[in-house]
């Protein structure tokens, strides 16, 4: 063995040694170095095996949901889905079997049957082994996001999953192998894509406003003290230390672990395998000061094995030449930041600290935009008068269609009633939904991408094209709309639906009925 190969050995065993400890690296991930680059290899497509591209599945009158997942996340979940018409939630799903029973009281104030709970460490399998569930809505902690999921799709169920949908590269690769292979749908639940700015901005950048966008900025900047302490600790002896499933994440693992929330929003802004797609990435972090430091606090003892820098920076460029940077931080005092920023050859536009565009008079004029002031520069952001006018006549049609009622439901502002009611319309249309298993694979795929960059001396690490051939069929990313007449039905019949369950709840007396089993069944 030349010393070529067996540094490569020598690397490759400490790849999965850490693996053991560390869920951002999978021991299955392969890769070759190419002048100074690490390119991690795209597993062959299994024979007869399509991609996903473009998905769709028989429409559905109903959705039929079961909820996994109800501490932080999915209580607000399933409260959201009792003001989409059409829906029904059968099952709900918690480790802890009171969290489960406590979402029965959004169903009970919308008058709609009590859903069958489930429990334990296990209760998921029973949820997905259902014959009568269309959907599994998975909002657990991270540790379980893919497991459920995995189950979910191979019991025949389309699955929503929250962020991030999965840790590591072997997770991506087998969701999209199960996706390819069911023909089920596995979309990754990144409610940052349908916040009101980001909406507004993808359209006026699929419309040309800010000309051909080359750069875009996101992150997740967020100090989670006030929260570290409530997250969920295992009682499986996994989490001896008592640090809670984020913490305790964080200190096993490398690199940018939740790095959708900023990413999502640019990379559609950007269509990311709809004409473009990451080639390259180099990732950078700081040391770990404060995690480590908490940690010790709460343990009383040395930490000296915290992986997760305090700030994570990931540098992308794409096969069209384009740059994304993202950036990750939980750990220091500074406001909430997303950053998301655009940078286009005509036009800029930025969320933080304060919602902002920058164009010139002659490019808000191309705009369909008539300026109020004569010395109108890019060098500035535009007066309130022109953004406000710039706002409204690119209004995006969700929020047309949505945003009163958005308004009303809420979640982080109505973002995340936007992601739940067009995951429910394109499944009662059967169309598309707007965000596939390769978008899921791209955003979370960063965490692992990242760990092998940091790890090697920051080097240049390339990505799997997680297509693996087709990122360039589709030209352009867009929402899927159903027709005015085949809308209007999917509608009547969805409220319809919804109305049948609420007779029935009323006319059977379910929840009299209900809570007469639960009060029996606690006298035993």
């Amino acid at each position: 063995m030349n010393i070529k190969h067996l540094l490569l050995a020598l690397v490759s065993a400490a790849f999965i040694s850490a693996s053991t400890m560390a869920q951002s690296l999978s021991p299955s991930t392969k890769y070759h170095w190419d002048k100074g680059t690490l390119v991690v290899d795209t597993p062959t497509r299994p024979a007869g095996q399509q991609h996903v591209l473009g998905l769709t599945a028989p429409k559905m009158a109903t959705v039929r949901v079961g909820f996994v997942g109800l501490g932080m996340r999915g209580p607000g979940a399933v409260a959201r889905f009792t003001h989409i018409p059409g829906t029904q939630i059968v099952a709900l799903c918690d480790y802890v079997e009171a969290r489960a029973e406590a979402c029965q009281k959004y169903l009970r104030e919308a008058g709609l049957p009590p859903a069958d709970i489930y429990s334990g460490e296990k209760g998921y399998e029973e949820l997905c082994k259902r014959p009568d569930i269309d959907l599994v809505y998975v909002a657990t902690d991270w540790d379980h996001h893919f497991p459920v999921a995995k189950c979910a799709l191979q019991n025949g169920k389309h699955t929503a999953i929250e962020v991030p949908s999965a840790m590591n590269l072997e997770q991506c690769w087998e969701l999209i192998e199960l996706s390819e292979k069911t023909r089920l749908h596995c979309m990754i639940l990144e409610n940052c894509c349908y916040d009101w700015y980001e909406l507004n901005t993808l359209n006026m950048a699929q419309q040309g406003v800010f000309g051909e966008v080359l750069r875009g900025e996101g992150a997740y900047i967020h100090n989670l003290d006030d929260f570290w302490d409530y997250y969920w600790k295992n009682p499986d002896g996994s989490d001896p230390d008592k640090l809670g499933w984020r913490m305790k994440y964080n200190m096993e693992n490398r690199g940018d672990v939740y790095a959708t929330h900023g990413l999502g929003p640019v990379a559609l802004a950007m269509n990311i395998h709809r004409g473009d797609r990451f080639k390259t990435l180099v990732a950078m972090d700081t040391k770990s000061a404060h995690g480590k430091e908490y940690v010790e606090k709460k343990t009383g003892k040395p930490c000296n094995n915290y992986r997760n820098g305090d700030q994570t920076t990931t540098l992308m460029r794409t096969e069209e030449g384009k740059v994304v940077e993202i950036q990750h931080n939980v750990m220091n005092p500074q406001p909430y930041n997303r950053l998301y920023k655009l940078t286009g050859t005509k036009g800029y536009a930025t969320k933080y600290p304060e919602q902002h565009y920058a164009l010139d008079k002659s490019q808000l004029t191309a705009s369909g935009v008539a300026p109020k002031v004569d010395d109108l520069s890019s060098h500035g952001f535009l007066p309130k008068a022109e953004q406000d006018a710039l706002v409204a006549k690119y209004q995006h049609p969700i929020i047309k269609k949505y945003g009163e009622m958005a308004q009303k439901v809420g979640g982080h502002g109505g973002m995340d009633f936007f992601m739940d009611a067009r995951l429910v319309y394109c499944l009662q249309n059967g169309l598309p939904l707007d965000m596939d298993v390769y978008d899921l694979a791209e955003w979370c795929c960063l965490a692992e991408l990242g760990t092998l960059s940091m790890d090697n001396n920051c080097c240049a690490v390339a990505f799997p094209d997680f297509t693996r051939g087709y990122w360039n069929t589709q030209k352009g990313f867009q929402f899927a709309w159903a027709n005015s007449a085949d809308e209007a039905a999917a509608e009547a019949a969805a409220i319809a639906s919804t109305q049948a369950q609420k007779d029935l709840c009323a006319k059977k007396k379910l929840w009299e009925k209900y809570d007469k089993a639960k009060a029996k069944k606690a006298k035993k």
